[in-house]
């Protein structure tokens, strides 16, 4: 009876090896299918330019865009509204239809230009739903492999971890380059009116968050500061993207007014595009995060720095960000200022995303709150973003249904969360494993510890 029960525990986690090594290969395989099929719209658009009927649709249909604007469809007859679909349809089919942009690429502000058009054209709409970057699909622990400012000791036993970020920064060339380039016009009066020239201030700012390694920038934008203090090393935070210039005006517009004056930069628009996308919180969540993903959500925050809707940190105890604008003069439209204000000021994913950096963790690693467990899966409205959320992440979160804890010998500990985090406890430590190579050897050791503790299992095997 022990023979088979050991014999059926070893067949069960040689099943789960197959199917992990199966998801992850047909998840690779996909995304890189997919992403090699996917050029960039500038290419997008050049490529389609050169062939005739593409050419026709693409120009067909920016004519409808125009005429749709100009109110021109309500006096067109049923035939040109026929050619403007089929030319919509056509668009579909083309390389246009998926392409996207890469944050700080030659030519970006035109590659954009091309994405929200055909965007706007497809959709129909002027949302903020879908960001125009290339997905990332970074982690912090890849910047903490690299970084030296990180170090395992708790924050609150450091004299002042922003400093020793700012020092980290000027021993790297390429830190200390963008540094000075936007120190230099962010700091420089203009006139008696003008502390600075903004427009050059908010371009060297982009220039530093795309060109510097995140394991330096991030570590100035979101160093961890001792809880007991709120002075030094958090107002060094705060100062680092020299706020008076680039932060700051004379007055504080509506936040509304603020976000409709972003949509009409294609930087701006698409970094909050981005931003909405990838910081999106989740309540069901325990990272807080509906993408799972801290590192993509502080690229998409520092994102924003350097456009009309710079963000940065309020003057207040705990981590609290906001753009320059409040809610006042709202009228009947204070709810959706709200809650676009709050998307900052108040958004979980942001803020544990912060506190994972500082603490040197990522998500799976570090759990700033408990698990929310609903006894009763609440209705959501539907979000692209969870349309396209991985099937083999689905795949491997059902794995937590698995039930090995019938012999105490072989005991899981933990669950496999969406970072896959396995934990073995017979003679191990956990094991966090955050690609498919990393939970894919967990199992293997696991196996072999298996074969260990009972070398009749080995015999049956073979």
């Amino acid at each position: 009876h022990g023979n088979s029960r050991s014999a059926m525990i070893l067949a069960t986690l040689i099943i789960v090896l197959s199917l992990l090594d199966s998801v992850f290969t047909l998840k690779g395989d996909s995304s890189t299918s997919s992403r090699s099929s996917r050029l960039d719209c500038v290419k997008a658009s050049e490529q389609c330019l050169k062939e005739y009927t593409c050419s026709t649709k693409y120009r067909t249909m920016r004519q409808c865009v125009a005429g749709r604007e100009s109110n021109f469809s309500a006096v067109t007859g049923p035939e040109a509204q026929g050619e403007c679909r089929s030319a919509i349809d056509a668009m579909k089919q083309s390389p246009l239809y998926n392409c996207r942009c890469r944050r700080g690429m030659k030519k970006e502000k035109n590659c954009l230009r091309i994405f929200w058009s055909i965007f706007q054209s497809l959709q129909g709409n002027d949302l903020l739903e879908d960001s125009p970057y290339e997905p990332v699909n970074s982690r912090l622990s890849d910047i903490f492999r690299l970084a030296p400012i990180i170090s395992g000791e708790p924050a609150s036993t450091k004299e002042n971890n922003c400093l020793n970020a700012a020092k980290a920064c000027n021993l790297n060339d390429t830190c200390k380059k963008y540094r000075s380039a936007y120190i230099n016009p962010c700091t420089s009066r203009v006139s008696a009116s003008e502390v600075c020239n903004k427009r050059k201030c908010h371009k060297a700012l982009r220039q530093f968050f795309d060109k510097v390694p995140p394991k330096y920038s991030y570590g100035m934008l979101f160093c961890s500061c001792p809880a007991g203090d709120q002075t030094a090393c958090a107002e060094r935070r705060r100062q680092t993207i020299v706020p008076v210039c680039s932060y700051e005006d004379k007055d504080k517009p509506n936040c509304l007014s603020l976000q409709n004056a972003c949509k009409t930069n294609y930087i701006c628009r698409s970094r909050l595009a981005d931003f909405i996308s990838n910081c999106q919180p989740e309540a069901h969540s325990t990272s807080g995060c509906l993408r799972e993903n801290y590192a993509d959500c502080l690229l998409a925050y520092s994102g924003l720095i350097g456009t009309v809707m710079t963000p940065n940190y309020l003057r207040s105890l705990g981590i609290s960000l906001s753009p320059w604008c409040d809610c006042s003069n709202s009228g009947n439209s204070k709810p959706d200022c709200d809650k676009f204000a709050e998307f900052f000021t108040s958004n979980r994913c942001l803020r544990n995303a912060i506190q994972a950096f500082g603490n040197g963790t990522d998500v799976g690693v570090w759990q700033p709150q408990p698990p929310i467990q609903p006894t009763v899966q609440q209705p959501r409205s539907p979000q692209r973003a969870k349309e396209q959320s991985s099937n083999a992440l689905d795949a491997a979160t059902n794995m937590n249904k698995l039930n090995l804890e019938a012999d105490p010998l072989y005991h899981f500990c933990g669950t496999l969360q969406v970072s896959l985090e396995l934990c073995l406890t017979q003679g191990n430590d956990c094991q966090p494993a955050h690609t498919s190579t990393d939970l894919t050897h967990s199992l293997r050791v696991f196996t072999g510890l298996v074969i260990r503790k009972d070398p009749r299992i080995h015999q049956q095997a073979t």
